[in-house]
């Protein structure tokens, strides 16, 4: 029987995701939903695209193809959101994004007939719920996480003002994206074909700015406008649900308002809690045990089960905890107020500040140094770079908070 040694193109679309720090750990199920989500062809095109920014010219050029025919694909693709397409310094330009927070979530956030939501939404389930190693992988790899959490404002006191920065504020966030765009809550979106959805709000999944810009363009969010945003936020606060959004300072590109039970980044939390797979907020709740009353009104609303009753008192293991602040938004007693983590969580500048740290955490910088590898010496190099990047005394140097500072955000602005 003669093996086989060619690649199909589900294959090499695979191997084209996990070249970026947020991948997509191989399994029969996630080639179920790529064969769902692209046709072969489309997978094999796909798999050549860079990883960086890239325009119409550079994907006809990776394609062999005209322009028209390159440009028609393209549209295609980002009509279905599995590509974004923006505006960049004047000039239009295509992303691949990863599959999370990407393609993945995108494919659910509105209602759709050219695909069996039903049957997808199941794939989802199997391949993040039950399998796991995908979101293990994705949450808890490297130091620098996908996401980060927003403190509950309404909590916040005047003198916490002195120490909350405008982009640890959702509300600042909305008030200051160029676009904003609402879609369905993949999440719950997902659970609702399963039939275990809560009640928590559908409509409520917040992106911004380039990416709001694509999906609303291509029917896959709503544009609203940041006073309807806002009243969305606190709706999502009356639910108690948590604000998690894309873990950079400048640019933010989606909140989300988790829920404990549908949720994947809360589920993660809950599953790996002591690997800290999302950033914290820079407080925690301080519990005057003398007031509590033991209601355990705090320990329903934790979404990560932060919050234990012993000896009929609310206890906080801090180890855990997201600082949300929604603890205290519910207690009856005023027992509960937020203090400053003693050492303050760092957050990346922006989406590159981010990608690179990723990368180097995860022994995947020379995929990014070298994007869309064409000639052999390339990928010689490449080779040697990952080999040296994987030593660990390197690696720790690299991964220093010093190299993590404003410093390399800087740096990188200046090649942006």
């Amino acid at each position: 029987m003669a093996h086989r040694t060619s690649r199909n193109g589900y294959e090499n679309l695979v191997e084209r995701l996990n070249e970026f720090p947020q991948g997509a750990t191989p399994s029969d199920t996630l080639y179920q939903i790529l064969k769902m989500l692209f046709s072969e062809k489309e997978a094999e095109l796909v798999s050549k695209l860079p990883i960086r920014p890239f325009t119409i010219k550079r994907a006809q050029k990776a394609w062999d193809l005209n322009q028209k025919e390159a440009r028609e694909i393209l549209d295609e693709l980002a009509s279905r959101a599995i590509l974004l397409d923006v505006e960049k310094d004047g000039e239009h330009v295509y992303i691949l994004p990863p599959p999370m927070a990407g393609f993945f979530e995108f494919s659910m956030m509105r209602l759709r007939g050219d695909i069996d939501q039903k049957v997808l939404a199941d794939l989802f389930y199997q391949y993040m719920n039950q399998e796991e190693d995908f979101i293990k992988d994705l949450f808890t790899e490297g130091e620098t996480q996908l996401g980060r959490v927003f403190v509950n404002e309404s909590v916040l006191t005047n003198d916490h003002a002195l120490y909350v920065l405008d982009y640890e504020r959702a509300s600042e966030v909305i008030k200051n994206a160029s676009h904003i765009g609402v879609g369905l809550c993949y999440c719950r979106h997902k659970m609702e074909h399963k039939g275990q959805a809560c009640d928590a709000p559908m409509d409520i999944c917040m992106t911004f700015n380039n990416v709001a810009e694509s999906l609303i363009k291509n029917d896959y969010a709503r544009e609203v406008d940041a006073a309807e945003c806002l009243e969305l936020l606190d709706k999502a606060r009356e639910h108690n649900l948590v604000q998690f959004g894309e873990n950079v300072q400048n640019e933010v590109s989606f909140i989300c308002n988790c829920c404990s039970c549908c949720c994947e980044a809360m589920i993660a939390a809950q599953k790996f809690g002591m690997l800290e797979p999302i950033h914290t907020t820079n407080f925690l709740p301080e519990i005057n045990e003398t007031n509590c009353v033991g209601c355990e009104e705090c320990i329903e609303v934790c979404a990560v089960d932060a919050l234990t009753l012993e000896d009929d008192v609310a206890h906080l293991n801090e180890d855990i905890c997201l600082g949300c602040g929604n603890c205290k938004q519910v207690c009856p007693a005023n027992s509960i107020s937020l203090k400053r983590r003693e050492e303050r969580v760092i957050t990346p500048v922006d989406s590159v500040h981010k990608t690179v740290m990723m990368a180097i955490e995860r022994g995947q910088l020379q995929n990014l140094i070298f994007d869309n590898q064409a000639l052999k010496s390339h990928r010689i190099m490449a080779a040697i770079l990952g080999a040296i990047i994987k030593l660990p005394p390197l690696k720790q140097i690299l991964a220093q908070e010093q190299i993590k500072s404003k410093y390399l955000g800087n740096l990188i602005n200046k090649f942006n």
